[in-house]
């Protein structure tokens, strides 16, 4: 009985323990389901909050705002509660208390319910996390330099060691969720070497994680365009991945992977149709301010007029609802679109009239030149403009932000510039690059255009600066040691200044560098000779050679630019049939990978130089490959749509003229004509002098005929016929092209019942016609 007494006694003593000992702080703030319950929780108990308790009690808080939309996300009123702050305080106090994985993660949350930088707390977490990096888990050292970068310290010491850390350690990560983001926050301090180390390492984990874990290639197409190399079988891994995940993609991410890929300059037909058929979709969803103005600059640009006059009617209806980023987002996906709709720009007139003083120097730039290819006439919000303009222009020490501005200024009507316009100017152009000297040079041809002073005084302020901007582009050009740095500043370049003063250097320069040309930049240098179509034979000759060397290692999309050159410029290298053939072996095998509209590019590049591949030819004319080719010109500016279709008829043209084997039929009549109807078709007063010319000694104007259609809607300058003897035979009647339904062509005169089929016997025909109408 004693026994069994005692029994009782001591179980209800190990009961009793075993519930003084359960953290009764801690159930109570895992039960809480809201933001007021976490902080009634922390204001009764606050003698007893231990540091575990403080990380749980912060980490609940933001994951409550997390779960929520942005538009009712309450971070300012969770950051201003009286016991946030006691929170921060017992935060601050326990720090040595914590784990590294806690240290890290109150950062991360403390960062995301906008604690400002310099607080205390935020400080003394990033010591802490400092002072325990070396025995930081990989997965905490990414979550740590994400916080880094969020504090704007990418160029930091502190980033620097973390870089040598990932070099270390780079084996070691197993899962692209860990890779991905910490290689975003380390881009700007990656050598070459991690870089390209990195690039492989995302290859591989992206093959190894989940496919519907879409921010994963997300955040490597980020590290592509942050380090400005496009790897281009990486880039369309990740496309993949992304064009897979779109039917599960919100505005949001949509609009983050469309900037990305507008800011590389980088296109995928299936992504933008695959995209465009998401945001159809999600239109109805997108009523807030927020959301519409993503779902604006991402569907207006490749959606129909019908769409585009939709989304319009609504940016009307929520234009006073939308805050200064979200109005200037608008009006720059306004003017992509080259909106005319009076009524909605003069509404955002207002409401950037309202925002003015909130914007930065960029904004200000930025919204200028959207309004002035707006062709607003509101001359209050110009004049204010320009004010603002002048103040940020006189305060910057940028040299960057100065020519920015200065660029903008001038575009601004004004008889002439300030003089403190022309003494910044003055004082950073030696400190400009090539691309900024450009920029001068064009304001500065407008500001003498503008001047009329300039005409009587030829020693002008104008004139001395065309002269040191002449003295720093050659010292800037002689100074340069690499080929990849002379590219980088000169790829984007075009005017009279550069054509007249620099482009001649710039070829001596690339020369002395000849070396320097390898597989990774000799499509950058091809297409930088076709687009100022100057032709070197020495650089033409080495970016054959190398190609021929390297094709293997060189991406199959990259050919087109290379090729490019040597088919506008009319050049065949050494061993040409060996370099072309080369190139169109390697890209054959991919051509049903190829966007349709590079594949015309890529085709009508080889129809230059005398080259129809016939698996090439075939893939284009046939029935599905156009009607794909007409759906994705659906989403391109109307500028680019019209040049492939041109370039599809002018394939179309040289295939059936050059290769009638291929049977290939001529289907471009309508839209021939139709562009025969839209171009000013009126003879020059050149020609007409001509022709004149030619009547006099043919012995009649009759004997020539001036603007003749060919067949095939070439345009001849001037057609003749000659008899057996050498003598003129004159035009009795016009003759007119006449196209059968059948396709096949002959000409007609005006009379209806007679068909001219045959010229007169020993009789030929001459034209004559400036290349460049061919």
């Amino acid at each position: 009985m004693f026994r069994l007494r005692s029994f009782r006694v001591c179980s209800r003593r190990l009961f009793h323990s075993g519930a003084v000992s359960r953290d009764q702080v801690l159930d109570q703030l895992q039960t809480c389901s809201a933001e007021d319950q976490v902080f009634d929780v922390v204001g009764r108990n606050k003698a007893k909050l231990s540091a575990s308790h403080v990380s749980y009690a912060i980490g609940q808080l933001w994951k409550f705002q997390r779960e929520r939309p942005h538009m009712l996300r309450t971070i300012e009123q969770v950051r201003n509660h009286p016991q946030f702050l006691t929170l921060q305080v017992l935060a601050e106090n326990k720090i040595s208390l914590m784990d590294d994985a806690s240290v890290v993660d109150m950062l991360y949350v403390v960062l995301r319910l906008q604690v400002e930088h310099h607080d205390s707390l935020v400080q003394q977490l990033v010591t802490e996390a400092w002072n325990r990096l070396e025995r930081l888990q990989m997965a905490t050292l990414s979550k740590f330099a994400v916080c880094l970068s969020d504090q704007f310290l990418q160029h930091s010491p502190l980033m620097g060691q973390i870089t040598q850390i990932v070099s270390q350690r780079l084996d070691s990560i197993q899962d692209a969720r860990v890779l991905t983001p910490l290689m975003n926050s380390i881009f700007a301090l990656v050598s070459p070497q991690l870089r390209d180390a990195l690039f492989k390492k995302a290859d591989f984990l992206l093959d190894q994680t989940n496919p519907l874990h879409f921010n994963n290639p997300r955040r490597v197409v980020q590290f592509l365009r942050n380090v400005k190399q496009i790897h281009r079988p990486l880039l369309e891994k990740c496309n993949q991945l992304l064009l897979q995940n779109v039917p599960r993609m919100d505005v949001e991410h949509i609009s983050i992977i469309l900037g990305l890929y507008h800011s590389m300059q980088y296109n995928n037909c299936d992504f933008r149709l695959a995209v465009r058929q998401r945001l159809m979709e999600l239109v109805d969803t997108s009523t807030d301010p927020a959301t519409f103005t993503k779902l604006f600059a991402s569907l207006g640009p490749l959606g129909g007029q019908g769409v585009r006059e939709g989304l319009e009617s609504t940016a009307l209806l929520l234009a006073d609802e939308l805050n200064p980023h979200q109005a200037l987002g608008v009006v720059e996906t306004m003017e992509e679109m080259q909106c005319r709709n009076l009524q909605l720009i003069n509404k955002m007139v207002a409401v950037l009239l309202k925002n003015l003083e909130t914007y930065r120097s960029v904004e200000i730039t930025r919204i200028t030149q959207s309004l002035i290819l707006l062709h607003c006439q509101n001359p209050q919000i110009f004049s204010r403009l320009r004010a603002k303009l002048l103040h940020h222009l006189q305060g910057s020490v940028y040299p960057y932000e100065v020519t920015m501005l200065t660029r903008v200024l001038s575009v601004l009507p004004s008889p002439r510039p300030d003089e403190a316009v022309l003494s910044r100017v003055n004082a950073v152009i030696p400190q400009c690059n090539l691309n900024d000297l450009n920029t001068y040079a064009m304001v500065i041809a407008k500001w003498i255009r503008n001047d009329p002073s300039y005409r009587h005084n030829t020693s002008s302020k104008y004139v001395r600066l065309l002269q040191t901007l002449n003295r720093c582009g050659r010292e800037r050009l002689h100074g340069f040691e690499s080929l990849d740095g002379v590219l980088e500043e000169v790829k984007c370049l075009s005017g009279e200044w550069f054509d007249e003063m620099l482009l001649e250097e710039t070829m001596v320069t690339m020369q002395k560098l000849i070396d320097q040309v390898s597989w990774t930049n000799v499509h950058e240098l091809g297409v930088y000779l076709t687009r100022t179509n100057y032709f070197c034979a020495a650089l033409m000759d080495r970016i054959a050679s190398v190609t021929i060397e390297n094709i293997d290692k060189i991406h199959y999309s990259a050919t087109y630019s290379i090729l490019l050159p040597f088919a506008v410029l009319n050049y065949d290298p050494p061993k040409a049939e060996e370099f072309f053939d080369v190139c169109i072996q390697h890209f054959t095998p991919y051509i049903s990978s190829l966007d349709p509209h590079l594949l015309v590019l890529f085709a009508y590049a080889l129809a230059l130089a005398d080259y129809f591949p016939e698996e090439v030819v075939r893939e284009i004319f046939n029935v599905d490959f156009l009607a794909k080719l007409d759906a994705h010109l659906e989403t391109f500016p109307d500028a680019l749509n019209m040049r492939i279709r041109l370039r599809l008829m002018e394939l179309n043209r040289a295939v059936c003229l050059e290769c009638p084997e291929f049977q290939v039929p001529w289907f471009h009549e309508r839209y021939c004509k139709r562009l025969q109807k839209r171009a000013n078709s009126s003879i020059s007063p050149a020609q007409q002098q001509i022709h004149k010319m030619l009547g006099d000694v043919l012995g009649g104007m009759n004997c020539a005929k001036v603007g003749v259609l060919t067949p095939y809607f070439y345009t001849v300058d001037f057609e003749l016929v000659l008899d057996r003897h050498l003598h003129p035979v004159p035009y009795s009647e016009p003759i007119q092209l006449q196209i059968s339904e059948s396709g096949n062509v002959h000409w007609q005169s005006g009379s209806a019942d007679r068909e001219r089929t045959e010229l007169p016997s020993g009789a030929r025909r001459y034209a004559s016609c400036d290349l460049h109408t061919l």
